[in-house]
């Protein structure tokens, strides 16, 4: 791996409160994304990765106001996602401070955008995300507005298309995985690595961090994605419970004393300390 493993955590935003579910269902409100996504760049994080869980059900992206919030405190790289239909969404997105868009839905909609858009802002800013559910007879198919949709389209066609469009990155969630701490789904990222010829972040499934070294020994993945594992690690320190009301959202979660038993709470800095022991290079 010639280029330096990220590790990138996901943000998943219904309105303007961080939220988390299982399988990308059962959503529970988390807290402020702005204030997780300043705690996560102190700690090291490579990339932080916005999505917008309910934009493409409603037909729209309220993520304007959050990412000018975000900006102000973190300066690394901020992808965004979420109900982006248009050139022209993409833009007020770029225009409000992401530095990537992350398009799913409307990519499988109308592919040609994913063209338009590459000529007009370059590759380099066109990520095209993909939630893979896996199907009784052992294919994926990518599905859409947040794995409610089955598209119907194989993910390793799809990967490919999407590579002869010319997306700078996939960023790849198994919708199967997604929140339930069984380890990622190795015969996914395997599938992907010896098809896949641009960069792959991979998100969904991660229990503990011996998950992240089987999906490395096991995959060509350039980034790993996490959302459970950093939430619930912040979740569980006193400074967050005190400083931010826990009057609304799931109480139990909030005060972090009902978090999931399987997932291990880790910072950024725990993990990559942890892939440096594992001679993974990492920044």
């Amino acid at each position: 791996m010639s280029l330096a493993f990220r590790v990138i955590p996901r943000l998943e935003i219904k309105s303007f409160n961080l939220v988390k579910g299982v399988n990308l269902e059962g959503l529970r409100v988390l807290g402020a994304p702005e204030v997780y996504a300043e705690h996560y760049y102190k700690e090291g994080a490579d990339e932080i990765f916005y999505q917008d869980v309910v934009a493409s059900l409603y037909g729209r992206n309220s993520l304007n106001e959050i990412i000018k919030k975000t900006i102000k405190n973190i300066f690394i790289p901020l992808t965004v996602g979420g109900g982006i239909k248009s050139l022209n969404d993409i833009e007020k997105i770029l225009k409000s401070g992401a530095d990537r868009v992350s398009i799913n839905s409307a990519a499988i909609k109308n592919p040609k955008l994913v063209k338009e858009a590459v000529k007009k802002f370059g590759s380099s800013t066109i990520v095209v995300s993909i939630e893979a559910g896996k199907q009784l007879n052992g294919d994926y198919k990518a599905f859409t507005h947040n794995g409610r949709e089955n598209s119907n389209i194989n993910v390793i066609d799809w990967i490919k298309k999407v590579e002869d469009l010319g997306a700078g990155e996939i960023f790849v969630t198994s919708v199967d995985r997604d929140g339930t701490g069984r380890g990622f789904d190795i015969q996914l990222a395997k599938s992907i690595s010896q098809k896949v010829r641009i960069p792959f972040i991979f998100h969904g499934g991660a229990g503990k961090m011996e998950d992240i070294i089987d999906l490395v020994d096991n995959s060509n993945v350039s980034a790993v994605s996490l959302s459970s594992m950093l939430h619930y690690d912040f979740l569980s320190k006193s400074n967050y419970r005190k400083s931010h009301s826990i009057k609304t959202g799931n109480v139990e979660y909030l005060s972090g004393k009902k978090l999931p038993k399987n997932i291990n709470q880790k910072s950024i800095l725990s993990i990559k300390k942890f892939l440096k022991k594992k001679q993974i290079n990492c920044s």
